[in-house]
């Protein structure tokens, strides 16, 4: 049994797809806890989305114009639910990670 503090951190993401986990396997259903991003020079946009690239987005993450300013955001609550697995679409971001549960 998994108490709520058991998290995972995702292998970094540097391009759109499915989040994995640190042993490169597909992050199935869970709850999305944190979202940390490391943006590029120029703003970016982070989009996790339920269901693949075609599924049911989330969450819309917009990053700043820097490469110098990580984004680290926390989930309310018992985080953002993904029934199916974590895709995401990045635009112009460094890469991105999830801490989940």
């Amino acid at each position: 049994m998994t108490m709520q503090t058991d998290v995972l951190a995702s292998a970094p993401l540097t391009a759109s797809g499915q989040f994995k986990d640190q042993s490169t396997n597909n992050i199935l259903r869970c709850r999305v806890k944190a979202i940390y991003i490391v943006p590029t020079g120029v703003a970016g946009t982070l989009v996790l989305k339920d269901g693949g690239s075609g599924g049911t987005t989330k969450i819309t993450v917009n990053t700043v114009a820097s490469a110098t300013q990580p984004t680290y955001m926390l989930m309310p609550g018992e985080g953002l639910l993904f029934q199916t697995n974590v895709y995401g679409v990045v635009t112009d971001v460094g890469f991105a990670t999830i801490i989940y549960a």
